[in-house]
């Protein structure tokens, strides 16, 4: 039998009226939105519907926004009777891994993700760091140079040849040159609030430890495949990684080998945007992606994950 997991974007994979046609067509997904708004003290409903991407690109309010359009399409799909054989997720979409496996509510989930956003927000605006996508170089390459320069560090493990590094402004612009030197096809400043998933936001970590500690964490439905180890790891270990994760690079190109390596095959991406998608294709050419944003996506995964 194929397995199959589903898969939860991070921050950046948003776009206006994000989860309106899953939510107005599904009951269980619009209530998602309504739960949503109450844990967060956010409009989720009007912003994630009807608010510019002028709203929705501040840390404090996307990552909230975004768990719960993910929640909400994972709210649809389970109306269909679908389940994954294991869950992993992106950086922030770790969290709504987490209540896909039922390790966490959906209303504890988008609670923790507010808390965390304004935690980086505020880290962000201490830090003053930037990010950088660093494209066609091998990844021992982007780390050597990250090594050879002071106040920077790998930050997103993407796909083959694509790594996006985080830190000091002047050490990512110096790795960023001296990647062009090596031959990087292009190197893209990230629309990014600070550095994140660095050493520079350990005060976001410190905030974010007592909210999250608080929670008990319940055995997964799922096996839950960690982007901060790439291994399947237990619900004793959630609570340190989601602090650890802030700092800690996102090691997804690893944790999706890590998954074809456990027998998946299709690779079901819930959320806004097609992002991971098309990572991983690039990390194995030989496994199926759906994205499901939309009824049109609802109705492929349906399709497909019932006839494996």
């Amino acid at each position: 039998m194929t397995k199959v997991a589903f898969c939860f974007p991070g921050q950046g994979s948003l776009e206006a009226g994000m989860g309106k046609e899953i939510a107005e067509a599904v009951p269980e997904a619009m209530d998602v939105f309504r739960e949503g708004s109450e844990a967060s003290g956010l409009d989720l409903k009007r912003l994630c519907f009807e608010g510019a991407l002028e709203d929705l690109v501040q840390t404090e309010v996307q990552q909230p926004a975004l768990v719960a359009t993910s929640l909400a399409v994972l709210a649809a799909l389970h109306a269909r009777g679908l389940e994954p054989d294991y869950v992993v997720g992106h950086s922030v979409g770790e969290f709504t891994a987490l209540a896909a496996t039922s390790s966490l509510t959906p209303f504890e989930s988008i609670e923790l993700v507010r808390e965390r956003g304004l935690a980086m927000a505020e880290a962000a605006r201490i830090s003053n760091g930037s990010m950088a996508a660093i494209l066609g170089l091998d990844d021992d390459v982007v780390e050597q140079l990250c090594e050879d320069v002071d106040g920077v560090w790998p930050a997103n493990y993407n796909c083959p040849g694509q790594i996006v590094i985080s830190g000091e402004q002047v050490a990512v612009a110096e790795v960023c040159a001296k990647a062009e030197e090596l031959g990087a096809r292009r190197t893209v400043k990230l629309k990014v609030s600070g550095a994140f998933h660095s050493p520079l936001v350990a005060r976001a970590a410190d905030r974010l430890r007592p909210a999250v500690e608080r929670v008990k964490f319940r055995d997964p439905i799922a096996p839950f495949m960690s982007t901060v180890t790439a291994k399947i790891e237990p619900a004793q270990r959630f609570a340190s990684l989601l602090v650890e994760q802030l700092t800690a690079p996102v090691r997804f190109t690893q944790a999706a080998r890590g998954l074809v390596e456990e027998g998946v095959k299709v690779f079901v991406e819930v959320g806004p945007s097609t992002v991971l998608a098309g990572l991983v294709k690039r990390i194995d050419r030989t496994v199926k992606t759906i994205s499901v944003n939309n009824l049109a996506g609802l109705k492929k995964a349906e399709e497909t994950v019932s006839a494996t």
